[in-house]
């Protein structure tokens, strides 16, 4: 894992342990020995540590999470870096993060080509750099920078270190390792980091912290890592770095980082298929082909320009077809207005996209999908039209939100090239894709359907089929609930504030008004079953119209509403329900717990693969806080019982429909986490 060699006076030290040169017990050990051993050999005059292959290092070994701690641990091994008594240079490219940036800040000299990106990115994970890096970085590039660095995690490209002091100088990629070994020769000698003062002024901080307070919001790690950087202001190295590895043990046992790292850790699970060979080959996709241009089909088109890949997008009027096409353009526009792209990129992505009336322009496609609105007779009849002109071995998918992929591929000839790809709205932004696997979707097929999503940067998981697969389904009950409330004598503001003050960005009920509180209506005004029904028959489909459960302004803020509230005390009245108290202990067992029920229903039932998958999709799709976890996560922080107690506590006003997961049950009563094989 540790290579070593001797250019004359200056020793060259590479970490060799690909994929990303991760700094695991091997790297730590080889690194440890290769700078004791050039302390003590005459012929060394100076050390370059660079990394071998693409990058300099990743930073920590991730499958050492969780696992006893060996040592040497990385503090210890950055600081012996840094007490060398011989002149040490870190020759640094591609990538220096985390653990492999604190190496670099231990090394007495930084060298790097322009493009390589430095950073301390473990606030993701709930934690910060505990190996020097909020001791190091303020002392090297100032107090500011710093914070903005380590709190935000975001990484910096070498070109802006030079600025900052960070890096100490420049090399083309492939001058890098000579260039290096020439600068360590002209060093004077060591020059220590640790050895220097960070100083601020006393309101530095708290100006911080003010200035990015909605971004910190109620995050443990940010704050953790200020306090940890005042510190570096505060005291000499050795004490500071002792008040650093406090706050990150502190940070480690909490819930809050465990959330983080399950969610790490569920994404790179949620990529393997149960079932599916690892060899299984994949469909090649080099022409996709969208059916219907509306806001779902034109941003899922912009994917895959964005990722290089063709399109041909159909509608059915020229009219719809520029409309569709125009919003493409403009979305693009947007994001080159904020610095994003370029508009040379914004050319080349409209450039792929082929946008015509002519249904038989697809048969040259590799990948269709369907992207048309919800409705079964419909969908069927497109998939009948593709089977007649896609070429063989075309994957065939529908964008459904709820209908059955299995009653979509039966009016073709070819069900096992049909597949669901449910991508979440807008398709252009959100990372979530739920790749639906049909009774007779073959395996090429479904792992084709994987790896296309994650080649156009989504996140995918996949889904058995089920009305509303994974999603969709969980979200239905919480909707329910909330709507139901509102009848018995809740508040819109009452019920949201419930999901808002636990971490979503809305409510269930601004959810609905959101999405439009007219899908699914039957369109008749006259008929009013629903507290739903009345506010449609009333004009107030959601944010579209300017109203909903709620009032919204010209940039679509929510206020409270007086005439949706007086819908509702009508329905009330006239359904002869007594309006009474409702507690925020009913709000999240009827909104939040019902969900774990169901989760725990689409687990048993196989729809998904693992309770982790679900937590991805509730991520990445509906804006679960990252730092709970996802549902099943967070459900098993609860307490199972408490949430079983409070769904039995609760169960004759959670409607006729409501059944309690056996499998929630079991894993209630066995003290064991939910997850799928603790079925019986």
């Amino acid at each position: 894992m540790i290579d070593t060699q001797l250019h004359g006076d200056v020793l060259e030290i590479v970490m060799n342990n690909p994929p990303v040169n991760a700094l695991g017990i091997g790297v730590r050990q080889g690194l440890a020995q290769a700078i004791a051993g050039a302390q003590t050999n005459p012929a060394v005059k100076a050390i370059v540590i660079r990394g071998g292959g693409k990058l300099f290092s990743g930073g920590a070994d991730i499958t050492e999470f969780g696992k006893p701690f060996a040592e040497p641990g990385l503090p210890q091994v950055v600081d012996a870096i840094e007490a060398s008594a011989k002149p040490v240079v870190a020759a640094i490219h591609g990538m220096a993060l985390g653990g492999g940036l604190e190496v670099a800040l231990g090394c007495h000299y930084r060298i790097a080509t322009p493009e390589t990106k430095l950073g301390l990115p473990e606030v993701s994970l709930g934690l910060l750099p505990g190996a020097g890096g909020t001791q190091r970085l303020p002392r090297l590039i100032g107090v500011e920078a710093a914070l903005e660095m380590i709190v935000s995690g975001s990484p910096v490209p070498a070109a802006k270190g030079a600025e900052l002091g960070l890096v100490d100088k420049l090399a083309a990629q492939d001058q890098l390792a000579a260039e290096a070994i020439a600068f360590a020769r002209t060093v004077d000698g060591p020059r220590r980091t640790g050895d220097l003062d960070a100083s601020a002024t006393a309101d530095v901080f708290e100006r911080f912290a003010e200035n990015n307070k909605r971004k910190i919001g109620a995050l443990d790690a940010p704050k953790a890592c200020i306090e940890a950087v005042k510190a570096a202001t505060e005291l000499p190295l050795d004490q500071g770095q002792l008040k650093e590895r406090a706050l990150f043990t502190q940070l480690m046992n909490g819930d809050q980082s465990k959330a983080l790292r399950h969610v790490f850790f569920a994404e790179r699970a949620a990529a393997k298929v149960d079932g599916l060979p690892k060899d299984v080959a994949r469909r090649p996709i080099a022409k996709v082909g969208v059916i219907g241009a509306g806001t779902m089909g034109g941003g899922i088109s912009m994917n895959f320009l964005s990722a290089g890949i063709p399109v041909t997008i159909v509608e059915m009027t020229q009219e719809a077809l520029d409309k569709g096409t125009g919003l493409i353009r403009k979305n693009y526009e947007a994001t080159a207005a904020k610095g994003r792209l370029t508009m040379a990129q914004v050319e080349k992505a409209m450039g792929l996209l082929s946008p015509t009336l002519d249904f038989d322009a697809l048969k040259e496609c590799d990948l269709i999908i369907e992207a048309v609105y919800e409705n079964m007779d419909v969908k069927k009849e497109i998939f009948t039209r593709l089977d007649g002109i896609a070429k063989p071995g075309a994957l065939l998918a529908s964008n459904t939100s709820y209908l059955s992929i299995d009653e979509i591929a039966s009016a073709t000839g070819r069900p096992q090239d049909v597949l669901g790809l449910h991508f979440f709205s807008p398709a252009n932004v959100m990372k979530l894709v739920e790749v639906v696997r049909g009774a007779k979707t073959a395996p090429d097929v479904l792992a084709t359907g994987m790896d296309i999503g994650r080649r156009i940067g989504k996140v995918p998981v996949v889904s058995g089929v089920c009305y509303g697969f994974i999603g969709n389904r969980m979200l239905a009950p919480r909707l329910n609930g909330a709507i139901a409330m509102l009848v018995e004598g809740a508040t819109a503001e009452q019920v949201d504030r419930v999901s808002v003050e636990f971490g979503m960005p809305m409510g269930p009920l601004q959810m609905i008004d959101l999405a439009g509180v007219d899908i699914g209506w039957h369109r008749d005004p006259n008929r009013i079953e629903s507290v739903r029904d009345a506010l449609n028959a009333a004009g107030r489909w959601g944010q579209k119209t300017g109203a909903g459960f709620y009032d919204y302004d010209e940039r679509r803020r929510p206020a409270p509403s007086p005439a949706a509230q007086a819908i509702i005390d009508d329905f009330r009245a006239r359904e002869g329900v007594a309006p009474r108290a409702i507690s925020e202990d009913e709000i999240v067992t009827r909104t939040l717990y019902v969900m774990v029920n169901e989760a725990a229903h689409i687990l048993e039932e196989g729809i998904a693969q693992r309770a982790s998958d679900i937590d991805i999709v509730w991520n990445y799709g509906y804006g679960w806080p990252r730092h709970k976890g996802g549902p099943m996560f967070w459900a098993d922080l609860v307490g199972l019982n408490k949430i079983v107690d409070a769904l039995d506590r609760y169960r004759d006003r959670l409607g006729p429909e409501f059944t309690l997961s056996p499998l929630l049950a079991r894993c209630a009563k066995e003290g064991r986490p939910l997850e799928r094989d603790a079925r019986a």
